[in-house]
């Protein structure tokens, strides 16, 4: 399975749609990260995005967001009802699929890191990835806000950060980046503009006043909308449900004669988090998420389109069709070691037994979850590139000027076909390394896995290095021909010593 994060970075910006476009815009440069929703918030003047998909790339994305929102937001001139620290608020990583938290906790430390470094912004880490328990509450982390942190920073060691500068950026404030559990950020309007009222209500249910365990709440004024509003994060909506919620807020809110006006959801939910509350409320009974239409539709479209995808490419290889062809199919199996060792890794990490090379696993994992997008990439990559060939072949040669553009342009179409399986080769290179790391620190019981991938890498290597060769012969370049050819020799001899120690790995513990 796909090493799938989400991040939902919270900005100190809910008034200018311009400058959130241009902060989300940033991100999705990188090639990888998806945008799932974006809210804005004038009262708040605050805005929440969801971004998707593979650590590495949602990690990059989050910092290109923040550099801009530190280039657009000028927290000397902030203001606005939610509690705040910094331009780039909070970074929250969310492991969805394939990533354990310990990987999230990883990632949000080089992203402090770098952060920290390069845009010379105080990092506190907070919920799973705190390094000390009274950093573990985002409330506790953000007390006092931009204008406390800023305070005290330099003098106070209970504010040193745990990344960047123990200065307070004047202009782009601090931020908090944590790992933490699906949020909900759930609100509740009363029938009256009484703010007092929102405030007893949401000391009541949050859990540090002795309400709701994973509830967090205050109470705000709606200015727009002359209404009182308790606003939460419920951080653990399995143990404490939104029904739950909203019920003890309306037997609260009858204390103080105001009404439940209406509610609202603030980003994306887990659908579980809904159904709970239809089970409730309509007392079902034996409900279970196979009954509904869109889930069991997904599902079947998701088996579907993944049995297309790999039907698919097997019958264009099967076509009489040169492309694609061997140089793909090395990519593919390329990309398929790399998946073998990262679930090698995935299945080492978590096991006491291991504990002392975890940090070694989550490097490979992230690396071979690196190598394989790359490598999926190569698979049409090769395919394009033998297309080109083929499409440069077929230019005019009637006049001397056409027979040299033709040739100069089957020249740099050829090397270009050379190039791209000598990256397949290098790259299997790694994967075949990244296995011999699996075989001999991961999970014994996975051995044999590491051992499928060790050897799918190295023949990997060899099937690219025969397309790199056959191409060779088309051409007149002889320093690049020479270059070549000596490069794909090493990568060969580099994978058969590799190879061998691997066997060699393998048949020990076996």
């Amino acid at each position: 399975m796909a090493a799938i994060v989400e991040c939902v970075p919270n900005f100190s910006e809910g008034r200018r749609p311009q400058v959130l476009e241009a902060i989300v815009g940033a991100a999705l440069t990188v090639d990888g990260v998806a945008l799932l929703d974006k809210e804005m918030d004038a009262d708040h003047n605050r805005a929440v995005v969801t971004f998707v998909g593979k650590p590495q790339a949602v990690a990059e994305g989050v910092f290109r967001a923040m550099s801009k929102a530190a280039e657009l937001i000028d927290m000397t001139t902030h203001t606005g009802e939610h509690p705040r620290m910094g331009a780039t608020d909070v970074v929250p990583f969310i492991p969805i699929s394939g990533i354990s938290t310990a990987e999230c906790v990883s990632l949000a430390k080089e992203l402090g890191r770098r952060a920290g470094d390069e845009l010379q912004i105080p990092i506190y880490l907070y919920e799973a990835a705190a390094t000390r328990s009274d950093r573990e509450n985002l409330a506790d982390v953000r007390r006092g806000q931009y204008e406390g942190i800023r305070d005290e920073i330099e003098t106070n060691p209970d504010r040193k950060p745990d990344f960047g500068p123990a200065k307070m950026n004047l202009r782009s404030g601090a931020t908090a980046i944590g790992v933490r559990f699906p949020l909900i950020a759930f609100n509740v309007y009363l029938d009256t503009p009484r703010v007092s009222i929102a405030k007893k209500i949401a000391k009541a249910i949050r859990f540090g006043g002795g309400g709701l365990r994973f509830v967090k709440a205050m109470g705000f004024e709606i200015k727009d909308r002359r209404l009182a509003q308790v606003s939460m994060n419920l951080v653990n909506y399995t143990k404490t449900p939104i029904f739950r919620v909203l019920n003890l807020i309306k037997s609260e809110a009858e204390r103080w004669g105001v009404n439940v006006l209406s509610s609202e959801i603030v980003g994306l939910t887990p659908q579980k988090a809904l159904t709970d509350c239809a089970e409730h409320y309509l007392k079902l009974e034996n409900f279970s998420a196979d009954q509904i239409l869109e889930e069991k539709l997904a599902e079947t479209i998701t088996q579907q389109a993944t049995e297309t995808g790999w039907n698919g490419f097997a019958d264009e290889v099967a076509s009489s069709s040169p492309a694609p062809g061997g140089g793909s199919v090395a990519a593919a199996s390329a990309m398929l070691a790399a998946s073998l060792v990262a679930m090698v890794g995935r299945l080492t990490i978590g096991k006491k037994k291991y504990v002392e090379v975890r940090e070694k696993m989550e490097t490979v994992i992230s690396r071979a979850d690196e190598l394989g997008g790359r490598l999926g990439k190569l698979i049409q990559e090769d395919a394009d590139a033998f297309n080109a060939i083929i499409a440069a072949r077929k230019k005019p040669k009637d006049t001397d000027e056409e027979k040299q553009a033709r040739l100069e342009a089957v020249t740099d179409a050829t090397k270009a076909a050379c190039e791209v399986p000598m990256e397949v080769a290098a790259g299997a290179l790694e994967v075949l390394k990244l296995a011999r790391e699996v075989i001999a620190f991961g999970n014994v019981n996975s051995v044999t896995d590491g051992g499928v991938s060790a050897r799918m890498a190295q023949a990997a290597v060899y099937s690219a290095g025969w397309n790199v060769k056959i191409n060779l012969g088309g051409l007149e370049d002889e320093a690049f021909v020479t270059e070549m050819r000596q490069k794909i020799g090493e990568l060969e001899a580099q994978a058969d010593g590799v190879l061998q120690e691997c066997v060699q790995l393998v048949n020990g513990k076996i």
